[in-house]
């Protein structure tokens, strides 16, 4: 046999012994690199954080993370996109910090050919259609409609025909204005006598306490507060608290963690609360951005995750007892 057969039999033994051997493939997986914002590091986005990273690490693929806390900071979150196109990272996943105002950075990173993955926050439907490859979100509205339900239950139980309400809102983000239109719409046909009397700011803890204690104060005859989100929750809690209103005025929230998993176990104050899991909504996007950078896109671009509703002390100690890292 000549040089020239032999080299071409142990060329094509050689190919072979690729396609049947398991674990051996001709062309070596590539490494992702996935760019990933969230809002905060603790609360629901530490959850999300976690689902993420978690799931990363069960891929079976080589992931490279690249995180960076927005702090609800258009410009933080602008500056950590560009050095993510810089990189040319695989995908980006993010929960936008404003509806508009995050529009020309995202668009920026369509243009470079990065998809773009939502989570609970997002730019406007036009530009989630032009250039967003998925959002997950659980239906504001419905998250609304469930914590609705729970107040009028509440009311007509224990017969306050015409319940004076006050909000604590995120209305900065759009989910937040639809929380409170599911929750008025579903009050308002159950307990028509329902008024809604204030409605401020108060997202962060601190804020929220203070809004909730002037809120208190100006209208001593409150029977609720709405807290549209996890600091105005238990900022609401604890100035109700704060101004010796338990067992006067009640709080109805959003989005579980520890401590109000606990306050809703001690039920005292706070009588309902409807959550997203971080933890879920972090592996749900992860398995998505995974789907789009394998090209499998989803066949609606807005994707609908689970939306929980925890209305008794036993359902907040079983939160607690499920939850022991903390995380949501």
């Amino acid at each position: 046999m000549s040089d020239r057969k032999k080299t071409a039999l142990i060329s094509t033994l050689i190919t072979l012994a690729c396609l049947i051997v398991p674990g051996v493939n001709a062309v070596e997986k590539k490494d992702i690199t996935i760019g990933a914002i969230y809002l905060d590091t603790q609360g629901y986005y530490a959850g999300v954080r976690w689902g993420v990273q978690n799931s990363a690490g069960q891929s079976g693929v080589k992931v490279d993370l690249i995180e960076t806390n927005a702090q609800g900071d258009i410009s933080k979150e602008s500056s950590f996109i560009d050095t993510l196109v810089a990189r040319n990272v695989d995908a980006i996943i993010l929960s936008a910090v404003s509806e508009n105002g995050s529009s020309r950075t995202i668009k920026r990173a369509s243009e470079a050919n990065i998809p773009i993955i939502c989570y609970n926050t997002c730019i406007n439907a036009k530009g989630v259609d032009k250039y967003v490859s998925a959002y997950l979100v659980g239906d504001p509205v419905e998250f609304g409609k469930k914590l609705g339900n729970s107040a009028a239950d509440y009311f007509i139980a224990n017969n306050i025909t015409a319940p004076k309400i006050a909000v604590i809102n995120c209305e900065a983000f759009e989910v937040c204005v639809q929380r409170r239109k599911g929750f008025e719409e579903v009050l308002k046909a159950r307990v028509p006598g329902m008024t809604i009397v204030a409605n401020q700011e108060g997202t962060v803890l601190d804020k929220a306490i203070s809004v909730g204690e002037k809120l208190l104060i100006s209208t001593p005859d409150l029977d609720a507060i709405f807290g549209e989100s996890g600091g105005a929750t238990l900022g609401a809690v604890k100035a109700v608290r704060n101004q010796n209103r338990s067992g006067k005025t009640v709080v109805f929230g959003s989005d579980m963690t520890t401590e109000i998993a606990q306050e809703l176990q001690n039920n005292q104050v706070l009588k309902a609360v409807v959550d997203i899991s971080g933890k879920k909504m972090g592996e749900n996007v992860f398995a998505q951005t995974m789907n789009v950078i394998n090209k499998t896109l989803p066949k609606e671009k807005v994707i609908q995750v689970p939306i929980d509703l925890y209305t008794t002390s036993e359902s907040g100690k079983q939160w607690l007892d499920t939850h022991k890292d903390g995380l949501p």
